[in-house]
C-alpha cells in the first residue's frame, strides 16, 4: 500500500557524514517504521538534506517539504528525532506548529507526540538538549582547532590563500599541509614586487593582474583592491600562517542594505581584529622574502596616510545612502575639475555610480546611469526631508492610503468574522470527507483531489484572515507612530533654518532609508515603519511617488 500523504525527512550536518552515508541508517529506520504501519513512501516524498546544518531553516529538502505541507500533500510526516528537524528549540516549535496548522501529523521515531502537556514538555527538553549539544560541538571543534594550531599543525585551517593548495589530513597521509601552486605563486611574487619596488597603487595592481590574464579563485577576470590588500598583508606568504587573527561579531546596523542582500544575515558578519599577542603562527612554505614584505607594509602605511590627508573633513551629505536604481551599486561622491583644459576653473562635485567605473570590473562598466550634481541632489533631498519634518500629516496620509490598499476589498471585523465562519465550515467539510473515506463511501481517487482542494482553500482563507488582523493591528499602531513623528518634528521644526551641516546629515540619516537614482529621477525612501512591521520591503516616499529632480549637468 502506498499513501500519497506519507512523507519522511532526514538530515545530516556535515559533508563528512554525507560521504560516510550515515544518513542511510536514518532513512532505513524511517522506512522500517512506515512499513510496520502498513504504508510506504513514494520517492518524491522522501525529503533528505545531506550536509546541511540544523542551525538554520534554509535547506533545500526542508523548503520543498514545507511547500508540500502548505499545499496539503502531506498528511503524516516521519522524522527520526526532533534535532533532525532543527537544532534550535524555537525552530522545532515553529515547524511542528506550522505542520499541525496545515493538518500534517508529525511522528518522531524516538518520541511519540501527543496532545498532553507532558508530551510538549518532553519535546521542549529534547530541543534544549539539542541546542546544548550543538553549542558543545562548536566549542569542542574550536578548542580542537586551536590546540592543533598551537601544535604547529595545519589541520586547524580549512582553506589556503591564493598561491597555495590546502591538502587535508585525510588526503595528506595523516598530516595536513599547504602545497605551492606555482602558476598562482608567480603572480603573488609579482604583486609584492610591484608595490615594494615600483610603489604602485592597489588599483594599478588590479589593472596589471587583469591585463596579464590572471584570474581570481572565483574565476573572475578582475580583482578588487580590498582582495589585493588582504593578500599583501597576509604573513602566510613569508612562511607564517596565522590562526585566530580575527573573530566575528554581530555587525552594527548599516545605513542601507548591501547590494543583493536586502535582509541582514542572522549570523555574526562583522569581523574585528584580535590582539597580535593572541595570534597563533603555523609554519608554511614561504613565497616572498621578509624584507620585501616589510617594504610593502611600509608603502601601504604611507598610502594610507596620504589618503587620510587628502580626504580631509567629510563633505558628502548623502554618503552611504545613495544607490543606483538600475544596477544596485552605490553612488559615491567624487570631485573633478570643471574644465579638462583649464584646471584652475574650480571643482565640480557630483555623485557617480560605482557600476560605471570600468576599472572595478575588468575594464568594462556594468551600468550606464549618469552622474548627478552633488549640490543639487543634496539640496533636493534636504528639502524633501524638511517637508516631512514640517508636515508629518503627509506621512499619516500615506500610511492610511497603504492601509486601505492592504485591507481591500474590506477588512472590517464583520468580514473577519465571515472569513472565520468560512474556515470553520471548510473544517467541518474536511472532517466529513475524511469520515466518508474511512467508512468506504468514497474511494482514494475521489478523496485525494477533494481533500487537497479543501486544504488549499482553507490555507488561502487563513492567510486572508491573518492579513486582515495584521492590517487592523497596524491601524491601531498608526496613532503611536504618528505621535512619535509629530513629537520629533515639533522639537526640530523651529531650528531647521539654523541647523549646521552635521545636523542635516544626522537628520537625513535618521529619516531616510536610501536614495535611489535613475537618470534625472530621484526617489527618497523614508524609514517610516511599514504596516505590520513584518520586515516587508521599505515604504515609498511620504507622498507615495518618486520626485523628478534635474540633478545632472555641471552648471
Amino acid at each position: 500500500m502506498v499513501s500519497h500523504g506519507v512523507a519522511l525527512y532526514a538530515r545530516v550536518s556535515t559533508d563528512q557524514q554525507a560521504r560516510d552515508n550515515t544518513i542511510a541508517s536514518q532513512v532505513a529506520a524511517l522506512h522500517e517504521r512506515i512499513a510496520a504501519e502498513g504504508d510506504r513512501v513514494l520517492p518524491e516524498h522522501a525529503y533528505i538534506d545531506e550536509g546541511y546544518s540544523g542551525a538554520g531553516l534554509v535547506r533545500p529538502a526542508l523548503e520543498r517539504l514545507r511547500d508540500a505541507v502548505a499545499m496539503g500533500l502531506v498528511e503524516r510526516l516521519y522524522v527520526h528525532a526532533p534535532d533532525r528537524l532543527a537544532r534550535r528549540y524555537a525552530h522545532q516549535v515553529l515547524l511542528v506548529e506550522e505542520f499541525r496548522r496545515a493538518g500534517t501529523e508529525v511522528v518522531f521515531l524516538n518520541h511519540p507526540i501527543g496532545g498532553t502537556a507532558e508530551d510538549d514538555l518532553l519535546l521542549q527538553v529534547q530541543g534544549i538538549i539539542a541546542e546544548y549539544e550543538r553549542a558543545k560541538i562548536l566549542e569542542r571543534g574550536r578548542r580542537g582547532r586551536r590546540h592543533a594550531a598551537r601544535s604547529g599543525l595545519l589541520s586547524a585551517f580549512t582553506t589556503a590563500p591564493y598561491g597555495y593548495r590546502y591538502v587535508s589530513k585525510g588526503n595528506g597521509g595523516g598530516t595536513a599541509r599547504f602545497e605551492v601552486i606555482e602558476e598562482e605563486a608567480c603572480f603573488v611574487r609579482r604583486m609584492f614586487e610591484w608595490v615594494a619596488l615600483e610603489r604602485v597603487s592597489l588599483r594599478e595592481v588590479c589593472r596589471r593582474l587583469a591585463a596579464a590574464g590572471c584570474k581570481t579563485r572565483g574565476d573572475q577576470g578582475y580583482w578588487h583592491a580590498s582582495t589585493v590588500r588582504g593578500m599583501l598583508t597576509n604573513t602566510a606568504y613569508i612562511g607564517r600562517a596565522v590562526y585566530g587573527h580575527s573573530r566575528y561579531v554581530q555587525a552594527p546596523p548599516r545605513l542601507r542594505p548591501i547590494r543583493g542582500h536586502p535582509h541582514g544575515s542572522p549570523r555574526p558578519t562583522g569581523r574585528i581584529a584580535v590582539p597580535r599577542d593572541e595570534w597563533i603562527e603555523v609554519p608554511v612554505p614561504a613565497l616572498v622574502d621578509e624584507p620585501v614584505f616589510e617594504a610593502v607594509a611600509a608603502q601601504l602605511a604611507e598610502n594610507g596616510r596620504r589618503k587620510r590627508d587628502r580626504r580631509g573633513e567629510a563633505h558628502w551629505l548623502l554618503q552611504g545612502l545613495t544607490v543606483c536604481a538600475r544596477c544596485g551599486y552605490a553612488y559615491y561622491g567624487k570631485t573633478s575639475p570643471r574644465s579638462k583644459v583649464d584646471r584652475s576653473a574650480g571643482k565640480y562635485r557630483h555623485y557617480r555610480c560605482a557600476g560605471t567605473d570600468g576599472d572595478r570590473f575588468g575594464g568594462k562598466a556594468v551600468c550606464d546611469n549618469q552622474s548627478v550634481n552633488a549640490d543639487r541632489l543634496e539640496a533636493a533631498v534636504w528639502e524633501r526631508v524638511r517637508a516631512v519634518l514640517e508636515a508629518p500629516e503627509g506621512v499619516a496620509t500615506e500610511h492610511r492610503r497603504r492601509l486601505r490598499v492592504a485591507r481591500e476589498p474590506t477588512a472590517t471585523s464583520e468580514n473577519v468574522a465571515r472569513i472565520e465562519r468560512q474556515i470553520a465550515a471548510l473544517r467541518r467539510g474536511t472532517n466529513r470527507l475524511i469520515d466518508a473515506f474511512t467508512a468506504g463511501i468514497i474511494d482514494r481517487a475521489e478523496f485525494e483531489p477533494r481533500i487537497a482542494g479543501l486544504k488549499a482553500r482553507s490555507a488561502q482563507l487563513e492567510a486572508e484572515c491573518q492579513a486582515a488582523r495584521n492590517a487592523g493591528e497596524a491601524e491601531r499602531q498608526l496613532v503611536l507612530v504618528l505621535a512619535r513623528l509629530e513629537d520629533f518634528a515639533a522639537r526640530v521644526r523651529n531650528g531647521l533654518d539654523q541647523v549646521d551641516w552635521h545636523g542635516r546629515r544626522d537628520l537625513i540619516r535618521t529619516l531616510v532609508r536610501r536614495i535611489e537614482i535613475d537618470g534625472n529621477q530621484v526617489e527618497v525612501v523614508f524609514r517610516v515603519p511599514a504596516p505590520g512591521g513584518d520586515g516587508s520591503p521599505p515604504p515609498p516616499p511620504a507622498d507615495g511617488s518618486p520626485f523628478q529632480q534635474d540633478c545632472t549637468g555641471d552648471e
